[in-house]
């Protein structure tokens, strides 16, 4: 066999490794599901209301308002358990296992990549559809959606990239779970749940010029046909800096464990 052909079935066995940990342990993929569902229906029937009227329409307004950053929302939360597993392998000596191995170093990486990656599209996949049958009203056609999609998967390749390197920085599991939460509570310092026009000005120049406001903006005009502008251009820019960065940061970190 060729270098080619055996680095793509170790990727593939890593890949299919990741899947059954996933599968093996349901509860933790239930939790990071649960969590921007949770987020998804308070904000729309606790506050949906009342945010709804600010912004001067309605709870159902609202619902289509909030949905873009609780899809981000969810693909990190979702990446916060590629970071455990990865922190995991590192801690448990099966990466020295691995090393002994005539395999693809590589592979171990993509492998949580992959898998992390089909998790956190699924989630969002959740969402989406929980989103719909509470309200959710998209105005868009089917080009629309695939550029939804085409963002949404870029954005989760970046921070799936981002929480691989920051498990492999952690001393501990534990320590790996608390890491990547800051990429949670980013939609809520951006213009995940409110316009960012109505923030005190410190804040609003960082929820403005942070990396999930682009990303929303731009998902949330492709599926309700509000303006994109430059957001797309701009988004698609910070999701491939913070792949680059964090993939040569992960892999440094990886060769030299």
């Amino acid at each position: 066999m060729s270098t080619l052909t055996l680095a793509m079935r170790d990727n593939s066995t890593m890949v299919r490794r990741q899947l059954k940990r996933l599968v093996r342990y349901p509860a933790m993929t239930v939790q990071l599901v649960v969590t921007p569902v949770i987020m998804l229906l308070l904000f729309a029937y606790v506050f949906g209301g009342t945010l709804g009227a600010g912004l001067g329409g309605s709870r159902s307004s609202y619902i289509n308002y909030v949905v873009p950053g609780v899809l981000l929302m969810a693909a990190a939360t979702a990446a916060t358990g590629t970071a455990v597993m990865v922190a995991t392998d590192m801690t448990e000596g099966i990466i020295a296992r691995f090393r002994t191995m005539r395999i693809s170093r590589a592979s171990v990486l993509t492998g949580h990549v992959v898998a992390s990656v089909i998790q956190q599209l699924l989630s969002i996949a959740v969402v989406i559809l929980i989103a719909l049958a509470i309200g959710f009203r998209p105005k868009a056609d089917v080009l629309d959606w695939l550029g939804a999609a085409g963002m949404l998967t870029l954005f989760v390749v970046a921070i799936t990239w981002l929480t691989v390197a920051l498990g492999l920085k952690s001393s501990t599991p534990e320590a790996a779970g608390n890491a990547p939460m800051p990429l949670v509570f980013l939609p809520f310092l951006g213009s995940g749940f409110v316009p960012t026009d109505s923030m005190p000005t410190v804040l609003r120049w960082f929820a403005q010029y942070q990396p999930f406001t682009p990303i929303m903006q731009t998902v949330r005009g492709l599926l309700l046909g509000t303006p994109v502008g430059n957001n797309a251009a701009i988004a698609v820019a910070w999701c491939a800096g913070i792949t680059l960065l964090s993939y040569l940061w992960a892999k440094r970190t990886y060769n030299k464990a």
